[in-house]
This record gives C-alpha cells, sequence and structure tokens, in this order.
C-alpha cells in the first residue's frame, strides 16, 4: 500500500522517466510494465483525484525532417527579397503527452559562423489550424505519437549557406 501512495506522490516525475517510446525502441517488457503503471495510475487518479500535466521533456521529440527553401514569385513586389520558407516536421515519440518546444533556426555562413538565429514559440510554429482543433495545446501538450508539420516564413540574410534546426525549452 505505502509502495501505491508514493507511486502517486511522484507520478509527475516518475511517469516521464519511465515512458517508454513509441518509436519500437522500447523493450517488449519495458512496454508492458509501462502499460500496467499507466491503468494503476488511472485507477488511483480517479480514486484521489490527480493533477494531469505534461512534461516538458527535450528528448522526447524527434526532428523527422527540416528544409529551407527560398520563396520565389512572378510578382517580386508581392515576396520580399530573400523571403524564405522553413518546413519542419516533429514528433513526439513518448508514449505521455509532451509540452510543446520552442524551435531554434540558426542560419550559418559558408564558414559554419552563425549569422543569425530565429527562435519560435509554440504559438508561432505550431500550425493555426492545429491550434484551432486544441484549444489547450499549450496545457495537455502534444499527445503521444503526435507528428506535427509546420512551414514557417522568414527573411534570410544573403551570405546564408547552412542552417540547425533545434528544440528547446524556456523557462
Amino acid at each position: 500500500m505505502l509502495l501505491v501512495f508514493a507511486e502517486h506522490l511522484s507520478r509527475n516525475s516518475l511517469l516521464p522517466t519511465l515512458a517508454t517510446r513509441i518509436d519500437g525502441t522500447s523493450s517488449p517488457i519495458a512496454v508492458s510494465a509501462f502499460s500496467l503503471l499507466q491503468k494503476t495510475d488511472e485507477i488511483l487518479c480517479r480514486s484521489l483525484r490527480c493533477i494531469n500535466r505534461s512534461v516538458s521533456d527535450f528528448t522526447a521529440w524527434k526532428i523527422n525532417s527540416a528544409s529551407l527553401a527560398q520563396e520565389s514569385s512572378g510578382e517580386p513586389l508581392k515576396i520580399p527579397a530573400n523571403q524564405s520558407k522553413l518546413q519542419v516536421e516533429i514528433q513526439n515519440r513518448l508514449a505521455i503527452p509532451v509540452l510543446f518546444p520552442y524551435l531554434e533556426l540558426t542560419l550559418t555562413d559558408a564558414e559554419e559562423s552563425e549569422i543569425k538565429t530565429i527562435q519560435f514559440s509554440p504559438q508561432e510554429w505550431l500550425p493555426i489550424s492545429w491550434q484551432d482543433s486544441h484549444p489547450l495545446f499549450l496545457l495537455r501538450g502534444a499527445p503521444s505519437g503526435e507528428s506535427i508539420h509546420s512551414e514557417l516564413a522568414f527573411v534570410m540574410p544573403q551570405n546564408t549557406a547552412g542552417y540547425r534546426v533545434r528544440i528547446f525549452y524556456s523557462h
């Protein structure tokens, strides 16, 4: 009985630590054990009224793809010079909801020196349609396995030769 209450009291740190990955890298034994832990936790939460908080765990996120392209148009007056688009797809690989991270785009020159860093908050990089269909996304986070594709427009400096995309949490 003491073990059950200890799990309940430490659930907000225990569940994320023990959560398995949905990408098949977790062992079948770990997946079964975590499934049992989740079921036990759900029963306890119904009885003891838990606060179900999403966690911030940047290791949960996988950048599936990232590409950078310059936009062009037949009408140069409508698109500013060097208008570019970052297309990125990221996925929550944990078997629990995870808070959305910030995205950071670092632009570099031919010598790999940093030219410019652009940070996007979850409200900026998540597609509006996704935000509209998930009004509590800042509190609930991304569901397990959720994969999100986003396109972000920005002005790229002339001497850009490369880029890096990373995720982080801001406190």
